[in-house]
Order: C-alpha cells, then sequence, then structure tokens
C-alpha cells in the first residue's frame, strides 16, 4: 500500500475533524495541489500544510493522530545489549534508522541525540566527515554586502510587510543520484555500499525562499541558463501578482546575461528604480553562506540521506526531494540573518 491509499484510508476511518484535516491537507500536498489551493480549500495556514507534512515525513501518518506522543524513556540493560547487536548487523546505519527501530520495537524516544549517539559508539560504529572552505572568499567585502542587504531590507520592511513587495533569495541546486551517498554509522573495519545504477543522474532546481513568509519554491529545469532563469522569474511574479519582486542571488553567467538584461528593460520600462517589478541585486563572490536558500538544499540533501532506502530509482529520489522542498515552510536561525530586527514575522 502507498502512502496515498494509507492517507485515503486513514481519512475513512477518522473521527475527529481535526485529524482528518491534517490528512487531507497532507495528501493534497501529496498529489501536488499548489499549498494556496489548499489554504483556501481548508481554510489553514501555510505553516499547517509543512507541519502536518513533515509529520507524516518523519513520523509515519500515525503521527497525524492527537494522541500520538513520542514516549520518552530509556532501555534496560537487557534491552541496549538487543540494541548493539541490532546495530552490529547493519552494514551501515542513519541516525534515523536507530530512532525507527527504538520508537517501534522498545517505544523508547530519547530527548538528546547524544543518547542514540552512545549507542553507536558502544557498537564500535564511527562517524567521519570534512569541512569546505573557498580560499578566494573574502570575508570584509562579505561583511559589508551583509551590511548592505540588511539595511535594504530594513528601507523595504513597510512594502514587505504591506505585501507590495516580495523579497526572494534564489539559488540553483544540481541534484545527483549520488546525493544520496552520505556519511552513516557502519561498522569501522568494513566499507559501505548503495546500489546505484548511475551516479552521475541529474536534475536541475531552481529554488526561492520568500524572506517574509519564509516559504520555498521549487521549478524543474534540464540545466541553468537564461531561458530558463527568465522562466523563473516569471513563476515568481504569477505566485506573487500584483507586488513587486526584488531578488538575491549569485553571480551566475546567466544572471547577469545580455538576454535577461533584455528581460528586466523589457518588465520595467518606464519606471524609476523604486518602482521596479523585477529588482536583482548580488551576494558577495565565493561565498555561498551568503545565502540561506544554500541551507535549504542542504536539509533537502540530509532528507534524501535518511531515507536513502526508498530511493531505489532517480526517479524516487527527485520526488522525495521536491516533496521535501517545494511549498515547505522552513524555520532555522539562518533566515534572519539579514534582519535588523529580531524577526520580519
Amino acid at each position: 500500500m502507498n502512502i496515498i491509499q494509507e492517507l485515503e484510508e486513514f481519512i475513512s476511518q477518522a473521527s475527529d475533524a481535526r485529524e482528518l484535516k491534517r490528512a487531507i491537507a497532507v495528501k493534497m500536498t501529496l498529489s501536488q495541489v499548489p499549498t494556496k489551493e489548499i489554504q483556501k480549500h481548508l481554510g489553514v495556514s501555510s505553516s499547517f500544510v509543512s507541519k502536518w507534512k513533515n509529520q507524516v515525513l518523519f513520523h509515519g501518518i500515525a503521527s497525524l493522530k492527537l494522541q500520538h506522543k513520542g514516549s520518552y524513556g530509556s532501555l534496560t540493560p537487557s534491552q541496549r545489549s538487543q540494541v548493539r547487536d541490532w546495530i552490529g548487523q547493519q552494514d551501515f546505519i542513519r541516525l534515523s534508522d536507530l530512532k525507527r527501530h527504538l520508537e517501534s520495537k522498545y517505544s523508547v524516544v530519547y530527548e538528546s541525540e547524544q543518547s542514540y549517539y552512545n549507542l553507536l559508539h558502544e557498537a564500535k560504529y564511527t562517524w567521519k566527515k570534512t569541512q569546505k572552505e573557498n580560499p578566494a572568499k573574502d570575508d570584509e567585502l562579505v561583511a559589508k554586502k551583509k551590511q548592505e542587504i540588511t539595511q535594504q531590507i530594513t528601507d523595504w520592511r513597510e512594502s514587505i510587510e504591506t505585501e507590495k513587495l516580495a523579497v526572494f533569495m534564489i539559488d540553483e541546486c544540481h541534484l545527483l543520484f549520488g546525493d544520496i551517498l552520505g556519511y552513516a554509522w557502519g561498522k569501522s573495519e568494513e566499507r559501505i555500499t548503495v546500489p546505484i545504477k548511475n551516479e552521475r543522474e541529474r536534475q536541475t532546481y531552481y529554488g526561492a525562499l520568500d524572506y517574509k513568509t519564509k516559504e520555498f519554491f521549487i521549478q524543474e529545469h534540464e540545466r541553468g541558463n537564461t531561458d530558463n532563469t527568465i522562466a523563473f522569474v516569471k513563476h515568481l511574479r504569477t505566485l506573487r501578482p500584483g507586488m513587486r519582486i526584488a531578488i538575491f542571488w549569485d553571480g551566475a553567467a546567466y544572471h547577469d546575461s545580455k538576454q535577461f538584461k533584455e528581460y528586466l528593460k523589457e518588465v520595467n520600462v518606464g519606471l524609476p528604480k523604486e518602482d521596479w517589478k523585477v529588482l536583482c541585486v548580488k551576494f558577495a563572490p565565493n561565498d555561498p553562506d551568503q545565502n540561506p536558500v544554500e541551507d535549504v538544499w542542504l536539509q533537502g540533501k540530509r532528507f534524501l540521506r535518511d531515507f536513502y532506502h526508498k530511493c531505489n530509482s532517480f526517479h524516487s529520489v527527485k520526488q522525495l526531494f521536491k516533496f521535501f522542498c517545494d511549498g515547505q515552510v522552513f524555520d532555522f536561525p539562518k533566515l534572519f540573518m539579514y534582519d535588523s530586527e529580531p524577526q520580519m514575522i
């Protein structure tokens, strides 16, 4: 039984209106109904849709029930030994695998992730990861640009809050089949392998984060180029009808091409800069950390690695990635990095 069928069964048996609304919202999302339509149909917020989609993704359909709560507790010494033996039987394991095993078999959910790490260490499983840094990054220039963007958003605050202006942070992601590969807990003396037919199979996504609502929107394209960039900007304008849009992004060549400049001239013809329908601003070069969208992509790929066992084809990889990212409302500290006040909303 697939997840849609499970949701339909849940909906047919739901006796509480709140459970029913949660399940219908998730089913509509899975059926690729736009978030705005779900909001209008069910009378809910975008954060409601995002919250219950995440509940189903990470905790299963049972988590839609009102009484569903994590059972906090601890393992007995005997159970702890059984868990270590179970870990030892796995060729490799993700933290999410261990969490699901403890909750389903022992009804145990730890409050601290350190408790899970302790079990993995006891089973002699190790974790290693490298860090990256761009040597061309200019810290002084980045700091100056951050100050400029913060001031710009502050100046626009009234227009943003009155929905005359939508501010988007935009980036492109080139998803590979191989992105489901990551670091996992495994036996120290053995290699970890995941079956992938073509690691280089890829899909390009354009992504935009609405800096006020924290909603994230993606669109699939064959590659990043001027035509597809224009198509995505047009798509964003349809999402915010009647509003001007301001875009912050990196210095990719197709963001600054002659054809794209001609598009901007056509859109903004005859208007003073403060009334431009589409305004584009670049981040400082060589530092992707300036753009919160980078963290969204990382969360999407981390989600794929947590659910690698469901990725038996690149089609399923793309479906899971889009399901996680598109229409999602995010909430992490970096989303507020350009606020002069604690939060915009």
